[in-house]
């Protein structure tokens, strides 16, 4: 579509020219040539511009028509208006009667439509492509192997469950895990990161992907439409296909204007005719005005910025899922985080075993049997700890699962329970003299969990979870940006304002049950607070789907990355001072477009109506109208454009 506007345009513009020069244009110009063939000026005039404005000028007279079928009139309704009523008056004024012609005004409108046009979907065009590229990516072949024997296979063919064969050089081929071997991985397709990753045994790789030095061999768990790859794309097209709040105005505004243009000329043409009985005049007057004010740029200010907006996010690795989100996003003043997996690494080690009764591996040994039925990142610190003092586990039964205190199991016919102080409290298990030891621990950050049996505490266990280290430099970005920043955890109120410290979080608000993480996010809407929740786990979906933003972490459970409305392919809270900056750089292109858009409309319909023709003589001829309008069309897109060129700074 877009080379067929090209070409479309080029053949205009080469009849055009001619048309222009043998006219009253080109004799002003110094240009004083007699047409070939013995051809008067305006059967020439009518020669060059008829192909012009039956071929050129389709688009705009069957979008036109399209529109009369439905009883509505659109943008296109006012450029073939214009285009046409030139064009037959000249035709007239040429074989009926004697009069002034002006084919090429129709024919200069006609051209400059179509490269105004064509600049706004090679815009468009060019933004959708970088995207899709993205598919191009993925190999065609993929190596598999099928008993002992390495097959290389049409990608079509590979299957979830397929052990994959990568070497060094090679694009992974589909979404999955690595089984054995290990490699550096360039990621940056996806995440933007350019730094290689580390992947090993248990680690999940992207198709599209580039293996640097190592092979491996992996196993295929997404193929197809299913992988990130073809998700990311699909994701950005249905958002450059989505409507913003901003563009459904310029939308209403838009088809208004349609019908004041039409009044407009109308008035034009009857005034004038009345003042002067010249019909060429009121005529040229009429046209003019109905072309000038055609909303071209009032409809293109919103969309086109949103469309190469969304295609330069893709590249810093962020994902809006509509244009509604990312206008929201431009409004944020508050930014939630969840601690774990967000601000920390999500990976916490066992850093403290202190025992109330009995050994420190007894209390170790015991916390960990149960432990070891739960997924929590926390359980997991602790059967890890366990595993590497080689304790030996105990068989557990009854296990439960208490969220948002703990677990507990019976073991050797007695019941353990390891949680917080919460769970010791609701079970009532005194705490002894455990007060100042839990304190302490959570001074430095860590996470203290309490081991009971029975209904006796026998020790206590502190987990930490390191701090990112980007998480401070992107708390301080937010900060430069005006926004103020909140820990939503359910960490104790001394572990959270440790880790607060650290990053520099502005607000903390601790011992949050998961299932109240929505309320707290509800709290600080009613005081007037645009909110983004960042998070990535299944108990931050809630609280993503009220926040006026919910941004996931890529890494996070598909569950969060289905409620978020901003998805960020880069493990890393840096991604969100950047996802903030290009939304509020794309609300000001926005912004900036339809102020010019209204401006250019206030003052060039007077002006085409012919109101400073009393005071100075000046009436705008139609092929100039046209030349402002495209002008004006072409300032909003190459205004849109101009995001690509943004600076977006990184923490």
């Amino acid at each position: 579509m877009v080379q067929e506007m090209l070409v479309k345009g080029i053949l205009s513009l080469i009849l055009t020219v001619p048309a222009v020069l043998y006219s009253p244009i080109g004799e002003s110009l110094g240009f004083h040539v007699m047409p070939p063939f013995g051809l008067s000026m305006e059967v020439f005039g009518f020669l060059l511009t008829t192909p012009v404005i039956l071929w050129g000028g389709s688009l705009f007279t069957r979008s036109a028509w399209e529109a009369l079928k439905h009883q509505e009139a659109n943008m296109m309704t006012l450029i073939a208006l214009g285009i046409w009523v030139s064009y037959l008056y000249s035709v007239a004024a040429t074989f009926l009667f004697k009069g002034e012609v002006f084919y090429e005004a129709a024919a200069m409108l006609t051209t400059f439509s179509i490269a105004g046009h064509w600049l706004e979907m090679r815009a468009r065009f060019s933004t959708g492509k970088a995207v899709e590229a993205l598919l191009n990516l993925v190999p065609e072949t993929a190596r598999v192997v099928r008993g002992h024997q390495e097959f290389t296979v049409p990608l079509s063919e590979v299957k979830p469950g397929n052990t994959l064969v990568v070497k060094p050089g090679d694009r992974i081929p589909v979404d999955g895990q690595v089984t054995s071997g290990e490699s550096y991985v360039d990621e940056s397709m996806i995440t933007g990161e350019p730094v290689p990753v580390l992947k090993k045994g248990g680690d999940t790789v992207a198709g599209g992907t580039v293996n640097k030095d190592g092979s491996f061999h992996m196993q295929a768990q997404k193929v197809g439409s299913d992988t990130a790859l073809a998700n990311i794309v699909r994701m950005v097209q249905d958002a450059q296909g989505s409507h913003a709040p901003a563009q459904r105005l310029a939308d209403t505004a838009g088809r208004y204007l349609v019908y004041v243009a039409l009044l407009a000329g109308l008035i034009t043409f009857t005034v004038w005719m009345l003042l002067t009985g010249n019909v060429v005049f009121a005529l040229t007057a009429a046209v003019s005005t109905i072309v000038i004010t055609c909303p071209d740029a009032l409809a293109l200010a919103t969309p086109t910025a949103i469309t190469v907006g969304m295609g330069r996010a893709a590249r810093e690795g962020v994902l809006f899922k509509t244009a509604t989100h990312l206008e929201n996003t431009a409004t944020l003043n508050t930014v939630v985080f969840d601690k774990t997996g967000t601000l920390t690494e999500g990976k916490p080690s066992l850093t403290r075993v202190v025992a109330l009764k009995g050994s420190e591996d007894e209390v170790l040994r015991l916390a960990a049997s149960v432990d070891q039925h739960s997924d929590h990142p926390l359980a997991r610190a602790i059967v890890e700890g366990a595993q590497a003092k080689n304790l030996p586990l105990l068989e557990a039964s009854g296990f439960q699962n208490i969220s948002g205190f703990g677990v507990e199991a019976r073991l050797e016919g007695g019941t353990v329970r390891v949680g917080n102080v919460d769970l010791m409290l609701r079970a009532s298990i005194p705490l002894q003299n455990t007060a100042r030891m839990a304190e302490e621990a959570s001074l430095q950050g860590e996470t203290v969990m309490y081991v009971a049996r029975g209904q006796h505490l026998i020790g206590l266990l502190g987990v930490s979870d390191q701090v990112r280290p980007e998480a401070r430099r992107a708390v301080q970005e937010l900060h430069r940006l005006g926004i103020k920043t909140v820990m939503l955890t359910g960490d104790s109120e001394h572990t959270a304002r440790a880790v607060a410290r650290q990053v520099g979080i502005d607000q903390v608000i601790a011992g949050v049950k998961p299932d109240q993480k929505r309320g707290r996010i509800q709290d600080l809407l009613h005081k007037d607070r645009k909110v983004a929740m960042v998070g990535d786990g299944i108990n931050d979906a809630p609280a993503l789907a009220t926040a006026t933003v919910g941004i996931a972490i890529g890494t996070g459970t598909d569950v969060a990355i289905e409620t978020a409305g901003v998805v960020l392919l880069q493990d890393n809270p840096a991604a969100v001072p950047v996802a903030i900056r290009l939304a509020r750089a794309v609300k000001g292109k926005i912004v900036q477009n339809l102020f010019w858009a209204a401006i250019y409309n206030v003052l060039a319909i007077p002006v085409a109506a012919g109101v400073l023709y009393p005071s100075l003589g000046l009436l705008l001829k139609p092929e100039w109208a046209a030349l402002l309008m495209s002008i004006s069309t072409v300032t909003v897109t190459l205004n849109a454009i101009s995001l690509n060129r943004v600076q977006i700074k990184k923490a």
